[in-house]
């Protein structure tokens, strides 16, 4: 292939070093070896799917006459981001992927005929058969986790975490069928859904994906959902019916890692890892899920990706799962011995198809280099080859045509449909938890109601991560066309009832109203973004507590609703609340809480609470210090009010924070400091109190005001060189970050624009920067730089001591009022 033959030596060197890796790996799991899995324990089960002999004859035909390049492209799947279809043509990628933040022409937010086009313009890329090969069609995967969430206009169901308070199996199949219809009208036929994680520890910033912290109330999910996306295990043809393939993820124990890290690792014991995080695997087997994703992850120090006694000996001998098995995100690059590069490890562990989303060239060449020196038995090939070929097969591929030419495809009427709304709406319904009620629910609808909080108008912060973006940031109503905010739903019911109502964020009023709704909680993360030290609130969220306790002191019920991906420590707001309801993470359909909350004209429930704890509610920020609500409970209205005893109230400042969040409101975070220093031996300083002079007065800081008062520090600079940093105490390891994609954002408004600026990170060995254009601005903007530029301009982005530093030259004036990682910039700065 062109641009892939490379010198024959240094293929030969690379095969050979493979093949000692490959070894060590071998002689590493000894039965003695921790990370050893032994199948002989696990249950064994039966794939149900039916072996067809037309598809058998299909699949050896192909294998036989495929080159060993087209065997190798089947084994590789390419980021929207990082491939286009003439690539796809040329080294025949078995598949493609949309990450959280990628989308046609560069846009995660395009409509849904571009995304129609793309799934064409790839699929005819795969089939052309111009140059002599085969043409095997690709599959393009989404994570379509809570409806088919990156569309605008789709509809957003409630994320798992609600799903599970729900207890009702029978609507999560229907979920799944809306699911897989609203994905087929944009061309994709292959969901990474559903997640299959039993969470042990909420700290983790995925616990909102999984269903429960219950591993039964997991499995009694797990086959409704699959069952949903593909249909029944005998189900052949998919693509003739609205169907899509599923992939149960991540295995094994993505939610039983030590602390709650996300891809970090977990200790259990091999009967817990069997018993509690393995559980959910039975009913998706028999169901016939069509992939397994691997988790990032690790057991007992080894990497999920690179464990062959459990992604071999379990999953794919003992359970005789009979679909194909995708790696995560790059995850290969964290197998011992691997880089994001090269990896054979994971291919000789059993994973059959790399999600090498922007490393995909360097893994083609690297695998096909390896089994052109032979270090890799064409036998595993074939077989991971024959594998995702039977999944293809029994999809449909071969004979559906291109994807605008099947059924459901174009018909973007079904893209939030009203009966597809009505199936989110009820699950939101049926997902709430009502904590507290002291005979204030439900609401009289010809009342005066007032709607405070920061979350009551706010469909991307009620649907959190995963929805239009990885992150869900950075969205606003107008991209939520057709759906409804709380608050929304909340005006219309009590319209309805001739009644009124008032959206005042901060609960003020100009006429009393008979009641309140707060409504308050989480802003929405994705993955690593989301763990947390403790389980509570960031502090900078917390407002809305004064404004319950403001409410109740003048005589006006309050109701709190808490938008939530997991149970946490909020006392001060179940104590300020005469009710009290957890909403989870609703998704499009926000009228869904109002529905229960506002009763009839008769002032009688018109849907009762049935939501029910998917996991214990904490006592304190942390759950080992007791449980305040146990699994499993829930009010409805047929509950006595009952007395209620103020609950403890917990300095918790020293615990909270967003680990994210490195200076805010001009301020550093705990651990942090602010620095001025300089190139021409001046003494650094560091900004304690304001104002304060640095650099020999070269440099003049002082507050400036930004969204509160004093919320930025402004530096001006007479001239020179000149460098403010934030400095942390430990040194910041973003190597996670840096894989997913993430920014670094500095948030800053420029009066005076120095000569030259650079932004960069710095460690005790190395450091990267890139060179920033920053012009006057009119007010402030939030700047990102990649980490992975800064990475590749020589940042060790795993040792950080000084992970910001502006550097300006020449005469500047310029305030900072936040820098933080995350995803949602106002302005992706090159790297240059």
């Amino acid at each position: 292939m062109t641009g892939h033959s490379g010198p024959k030596r240094a293929c030969l060197a690379a095969g050979l070093l493979a093949a000692a890796s490959l070894a060590t790996v071998a002689i590493a799991e000894t039965p003695e070896a921790p990370g050893t899995a032994h199948p002989e324990l696990w249950p064994a089960y039966e794939y149900p799917v039916p072996t067809r002999p037309e598809h058998e004859t299909l699949i050896a035909d192909l294998i036989a006459r495929m080159t060993i390049e087209e065997k190798v492209g089947q084994l590789v799947q390419a980021d929207l981001c990082c491939v286009t279809p003439a690539e796809v043509r040329e080294y025949k990628l078995g598949s493609i992927l949309v990450g959280g933040n990628s989308g046609p022409n560069g846009n995660d937010l395009s409509p849904a005929p571009d995304w129609l086009k793309a799934a064409d313009d790839f699929y005819l890329a795969s089939v052309d058969r111009s140059d002599g090969g085969l043409g095997v069609p690709l599959i393009w995967g989404t994570d379509a986790v809570h409806g088919h969430s990156n569309i605008i206009g789709a509809t957003i169901f409630p994320h798992n975490i609600g799903l599970g308070a729900m207890r009702d199996a029978a609507l999560v199949e229907k979920i799944g069928a809306v699911t897989a219809k609203e994905i087929r009208v944009t061309g994709q036929e292959w969901t990474f859904a559903p997640t299959v994680a039993v969470p042990q520890d909420f700290r983790w910033g995925r616990a909102y994906e999984g269903y429960s912290s219950d591993p039964d109330l997991v499995a009694s999910y797990v086959g409704a959902m699959v069952r949903g996306l593909q249909g029944p295990p005998t189900n052949d043809n998919l693509l003739a019916g609205p169907y899509v393939i599923a992939s149960t993820k991540h295995f094994l124990a993505d939610g039983g890692t030590d602390n709650g890290v996300d891809q970090g690792d977990s200790t259990a014991s091999e009967a817990a890892l069997r018993d509690i995080h393995g559980k959910p695997y039975g009913p998706a087997i028999a169901e016939g899920v069509s992939t397994v994703m691997v988790s990032f992850s690790s057991w007992q120090g080894v990497k999920m990706t690179g464990n062959h006694s459990l992604v071999t000996g379990v999953l794919k001998e003992r359970m005789d799962f009979g679909g194909f098995v995708v790696s995560d995100w790059n995850a290969h690059g964290q197998v011992a011995g691997c880089t994001n590069e090269a990896c054979p490890q994971a291919l000789m562990a059993g994973v059959d198809m790399y999600m090498a989303p922007d490393t995909w060239k360097p893994i083609y060449a690297d695998l096909l280099a390896r089994a052109k020196a032979g270090t890799i038995p064409m036998a595993r090939i074939d077989e991971a080859v024959a594998r995702i070929l039977r999944v293809k097969a029994r999809l449909g591929l071969f004979t559906a045509g291109k994807p605008s030419d099947r059924p459901y495809s174009g018909q973007y009427e079904l893209l939030g449909a009203p009966e597809h709304r009505a199936v989110a709406r009820e699950a939101v319904r049926k997902s709430l938890v009502l904590l507290k009620n002291q005979g204030v629910l439900p609401l009289a609808p010809g009342k005066r109601l007032l709607v405070a909080g920061d979350g009551a108008d706010d469909i991307a912060r009620q649907s959190g991560g995963w929805t239009l973006s990885w992150q869900g940031t950075g969205l606003n109503n107008g991209h939520f066309p057709g759906a409804t905010s709380i608050w929304g739903g909340l005006k219309q019911a009590v319209e309805a009832g001739g009644g009124s109502a008032v959206l005042s964020p901060d609960g003020s009023y100009a006429e009393k109203p008979d009641a309140a709704v707060v409504v308050f909680g989480e802003t929405p993360y994705a993955e690593f973004q989301g763990d947390r030290a403790a389980l509570l609130l960031d502090p900078e969220l917390t407002a809305p507590y004064a404004t319950m306790k403001k409410l109740q002191a003048q005589g006006i019920p309050v109701i709190a609703v808490m938008i939530t991906g997991r149970p946490l420590y909020v006392n001060p707001a179940l104590n300020a609340a005469d009710a009290f309801v957890v909403a989870w993470l609703p998704g499009s359909e926000g009228a869904g809480v109002a529905d229960v909350l506002v009763g009839d004209a008769a002032g009688q429930p018109r849907f009762d609470f049935a939501g029910k704890l998917p996991a214990d509610w904490p006592r304190t920020a942390q759950i080992a210090e007791g449980t305040l609500f146990p699994f499993g409970f829930g009010l409805d209205y047929r509950a006595p009010a009952g007395s209620w005893a103020p609950l403890p109230e917990l300095d918790a400042t020293a615990l909270g924070g967003d680990a994210r969040l490195w200076l805010n409101a001009g301020t550093p975070a705990a651990r942090w400091s602010l620095m001025v220093t300089g190139t021409q031996g001046e003494v650094e300083t560091r900004i304690t109190t304001l104002p304060a002079d640095a650099l020999g007065g070269r440099v003049r800081v002082t507050a400036e005001n930004y969204k509160v008062q004093e919320g930025a520090r402004r530096f001006a600079v007479t001239g020179g060189s000149a460098s403010v940093q934030l400095a942390n105490f430990d040194a910041v390891d973003v190597s996670r970050e840096t894989n997913g994609d993430v920014l670094l954002l500095v948030t800053m408004k420029v009066w005076d624009a120095p000569a030259t600026a650079r932004i960069g990170a710095t460690g005790p060995e190395a450091r990267g920067f890139t060179e920033v254009t920053l012009p006057a601005s009119e007010g402030y903007v939030r700047y990102g730089v990649p980490l992975k530029c800064l990475r590749d301009k020589g940042a060790d982005v795993s040792k950080l001591v000084r992970p910001f530093v502006l550097e300006t030259e020449g005469k500047a004036d310029f305030a900072i009022a936040e820098v933080r990682i995350g995803s949602d910039a106002e302005q992706v700065l090159p790297c240059r």
